[in-house]
């Protein structure tokens, strides 16, 4: 009974602890993440104090960070332009230091009370009265108080966090973290600097030294993390990320997939795959019938795909989507292609029909904006089996994810720019496709899980490649079509606005097509940006103006580029993400049909729109755009055999230039037209963790390690991941567990 009633205590005592309102610290420590020991160690600080010596007042010196000790011999409250918190201090050799507090509270005034010992640390001024210090850290002492033994930490926090509350829950959570091993010997002995460096410095080892340094430290080492503490901390973060991805690629290997062989018709039929090929209006280039035989292998397998497609700008992965979609399709099953934006999907949808439908295969649209009857008579073509007349591709935005949608026998999804999607969008695919069975042998049922295949147009570094997308096989298309034309592209200033719109005025002369993309939609407090409506109405103006009103353009140019109706002016486009998608739709289609001269636009043609006669793209307030979205963009022209250009228009403010960011993204435009040179530098300006986006939404999975510098630490983790998983998983899952927890997931979308 004595031991039932202790257990029923602990509960209570539990219970009221739950129970007990939190304070404000607690509120902001929660507010950080800071919700367990873990975290709490893994809270490193982002500077450090020097408090373990302390400086005689006689030697200081103006502008050093010093500390110093004394008794206040006077402590005054001054009125002048504003009331002053005023005090002096005496050392045991009679030098005084001068106490300044623009901003007091009562409780420093008590502090600073006659006779009191204090301690201070701050920064040295000069003054007409001597030195003195403002705002200095107080706090008050015994005679022969002991010093500091490591410099003092100073963390990132944030209001109703005072510094001195989260020194003591970081130090009490070192004190109670456990941290065995979870290296075995042999990760060691591969270490790149030689066993020695990790033997010494065991995690536990590695923390406490980087929350408490000793003072004699090298803070250089520290502040470029090269001290072997942080050299442990960097190697224990990758090896759980590569570990994490390893463990994802082998639960893969075990899951079912349907097997979509080539030619499973039989006969002598030709297949779905062949006829698509004897109907292209265009040879495949030697990286396309590449990467196609590489997707064509994966989806011939029982264990399902999960595979990057990355290509630069009109490399042509559509039609490599489409030729695996056939694969999938002649096996009988479904297909769904899923694109971030109506627009980009609605250019996958004409592709798809017009090489597809010629064969007999069922496309069906799905996208937010249908009407209700439309909508139900797709959903129930997609339930509906193929042989009974049911939707073979699914083409759509996020609406194909939502519950209502229930495939019939789903075997491949792709996703188009797929770093374009929110980490739960994607985690809800990777559900939705997993939804149902297949019974298999034995009469036993498993789920079975279609095939996936990701594009995007934004290449991945090789270091990115090998880290945070290691649980995908990559396939790339490294070549362009040919007939293409090289862009030349221009930096200019807004100063030379009126020399951009008579060349935009030459261009439409000869037939050909403009795009002018702006970054707003509407006037910001936050960012004064010239906003799309504006730049319609400006053009609008300077381009159908009397003397220059719609030239004829010459022959065998695009044929209709005024208004409708005959009126004799240029026709201008306005399209962004406000609009309906009716509208969206009428105005592309006025553009793909060159019955629209220029095209003003916001980023929602930054992927997908296809129009070879378009030779012109000019990017308004070009030095807010990422490097990426600037490629992207840039991708819009060239498309046709005629020379193209691209435009960024950049503006300077207020300031007297650009700033060292913008200089280096327009520069690197101005310089190559190559993705993966675009995709290196990007990498180098922005990180790892901006550049890939929505894959990091939630948790940063690499809050120490730099893939830039951290190369040879990356390889060693993919070494001694590979070794831990086949020879010590136990000590695999404990590493993972204890880095990662619940951000597994984030590195399965």
């Amino acid at each position: 009974m004595p031991a039932v009633r202790e257990h029923v205590d602990k509960m209570q005592t539990r219970q009221d602890k739950a129970d007990k309102p939190m304070s404000a610290p607690q509120k902001a420590m929660r507010r950080l993440g800071l919700n367990s020991d873990m975290e709490l160690a893994l809270h490193l600080p982002l500077r450090y104090e020097d408090e373990t010596t302390l400086t005689p007042i006689a030697e200081l010196r103006d502008g050093d960070m010093a500390q110093a000790e004394g008794v206040v011999r006077e402590s005054r409250v001054e009125v002048r332009a504003r009331r002053q918190l005023i005090a002096r201090i005496e050392d045991d050799a009679g030098h005084t230091l001068l106490l300044r507090f623009l901003n007091f509270y009562p409780s420093q005034q008590k502090l600073l009370s006659v006779g009191q010992r204090v301690r201070v640390r701050g920064e040295v001024r000069g003054g007409f009265l001597g030195r003195e210090m403002v705002h200095p850290e107080c706090k008050a002492v015994q005679a022969g108080a002991p010093l500091a033994q490591a410099l003092t930490p100073v963390y990132p926090t944030t209001a109703g966090l005072p510094q001195a509350y989260l020194r003591k829950a970081v130090g009490r959570a070192l004190d109670k973290l456990v941290l065995d091993e979870t290296l075995p010997p042999q990760a060691l002995q591969i270490w790149p600097g030689g066993p020695r460096v990790l033997a010494d410095w065991p995690l536990h080892a590695a923390l406490d030294y980087l929350h408490h340094p000793r003072p004699e430290v090298s803070l250089a080492a520290l502040q470029d993390r090269s001290h072997p503490a942080w050299l442990r901390l960097k190697a224990e973060e990758l090896l759980a990320q590569q570990l994490s991805q390893l463990q994802a690629r082998q639960a893969q290997a075990l899951r079912r997939a349907p097997t979509l062989a080539l030619g499973q018709r039989g006969g002598e039929a030709k297949g779905l795959h062949e006829q698509l090929l004897a109907v292209l209006p265009f040879a495949l280039t030697g990286a396309q019938r590449r990467v196609s035989e590489e997707i064509a292998r994966d989806l011939a397998r029982p264990s399902p795909m999960h595979r990057l497609l990355q290509g630069d700008v009109g490399s042509g992965k559509t039609v490599v989507a489409a030729l695996a979609a056939a694969v999938c399709i002649d096996a009988g099953y479904q297909c769904v292609l899923m694109a971030p934006t109506e627009i980009l999907a609605s250019q996958h949808v004409k592709k798809l029909v017009d090489w597809l439908t010629p064969l007999g295969v069922r496309v069906a649209w799905l996208a937010g904006g249908q009407k209700t009857k439309e909508r139900r008579e797709t959903l129930e073509a997609i339930d509906r089996a193929p042989q009974e007349g049911g939707a073979q591709l699914i083409v759509g935005t996020h609406a194909v994810i939502q519950d209502k949608v229930r495939f019939h026998k789903l075997g491949l999804a792709i996703v188009d720019e797929q770093h374009r999607f929110g980490v739960a969008q994607r985690l809800a695919l990777r559900e939705k496709v997993m939804e149902g069975g297949d019974a298999v042998e034995g009469g036993a049922k498993q789920p079975v899980e279609p095939h996936m295949l990701m594009m995007s147009a934004t290449p991945i570094p090789r270091t990115l490649a090998m880290s945070y997308y290691a649980d995908l096989d990559v396939s790339t298309l490294d070549e362009l079509p040919p007939g293409r034309s090289p862009i030349v592209t221009r930096v200019i200033s807004e100063q030379r606005r009126p020399e951009l719109i008579a060349r935009i005025r030459a261009q439409l002369a000869e037939g050909r097509q403009v795009y002018w993309v702006c970054p707003l939609i509407e006037e910001s407090e936050a960012v004064d940006l010239t906003n799309a409506t504006a730049t319609h109405a400006e053009l609008t103006a300077a381009l159908n103006d009397a003397p220059h009103a719609a030239p004829l353009p010459p022959e065998g140019a695009s044929p209709a580029l005024g208004r409708p109706g005959g009126g004799g002016g240029i026709q201008i486009g306005l399209l962004h993400s406000r609009l309906p998608a009716a509208e969206k739709q009428a105005v592309m289609a006025e553009f793909v049909a060159g019955r629209m001269g220029l095209l003003v636009s916001t980023t929602v043609i930054e992927v997908g729109v296809d129009v070879p006669n378009a030779t012109l793209m000019v990017i308004e307030h070009a030095e807010r755009f990422g490097l990426s979205q600037l490629h992207q963009l840039r991708g819009r022209v060239g498309r046709g055999a005629q020379a193209s250009a691209c435009v960024l228009l950049y503006s300077t403010g207020d300031a007297p230039r650009l700033g060292q960011t913008a200089r280096e993204r327009l520069k690197a435009m101005a310089e190559t037209n190559d993705g993966f040179e675009i995709a290196r530098r990007d990498l180098e300006i922005r990180g790892p963790g901006e550049f890939l986006g929505a894959r990091q939404s939630g948790a940063a999975l690499l809050r120490f390690a730099d893939l830039a510098t951290d190369g040879e630490l990356l390889d060693w983790a993919r070494q001694t991941a590979a070794l831990m998983l086949a020879q010590h998983p136990v000590l695999a899952e404990r590493h993972v567990a204890r880095w990662l927890g619940g951000r597994v997931d984030y590195l399965k979308a």
